[in-house]
């Protein structure tokens, strides 16, 4: 028994790109920080929430990179002058990655008692019908 690949099943035409699309995916693991949500917020509608307590509007960046949403943190360096006798507060940077589905779009962002919230919309597709002509040969 041969193991086919996903991309080049004989249904699946022109899919070759879902097969590197879980490939990127799997290696955008994670190591858990910052914690995150992810919600349906209506129909099309979904909002992803990550608890970035400690960094302010300016420490964090979000971008979209080819149908990646990428948010970046990183904090100002401290300048020295601060002792401390316990350190259990992480002012650590990080990169978290979202792989976006065709359609889907951000609509904004904002920030709420230590949560940034990310409000994405997944257009509705359009339906399209085609007639193919038959021609005789």
């Amino acid at each position: 028994m041969t193991k086919t690949a996903l991309g080049s099943h004989p249904f699946l035409l022109g899919f070759e790109q879902l097969e590197r699309l879980v490939e990127r995916t799997a290696k955008s693991g994670n190591d858990g920080y910052p914690p995150y949500n992810i919600e349906q917020s209506g129909e099309r509608n979904y909002r992803i929430t990550l608890a970035v307590a400690g960094f302010s509007e300016t420490d964090l960046s979000i971008t979209v990179e080819d149908r990646q949403l990428v948010i970046r943190g990183r904090q100002a360096e401290e300048d020295g002058e601060r002792f401390f006798l316990h350190r259990g507060i992480a002012a650590r940077q990080f990169q978290r990655s979202f792989v976006l589905a065709d359609g889907v779009e951000v609509k904004g962002a904002s920030m709420e008692n230590g949560l940034l919230h990310v409000d994405l919309e997944h257009a509705a597709p359009d339906t399209v019908v085609q007639t193919i002509q038959i021609n005789r040969n």
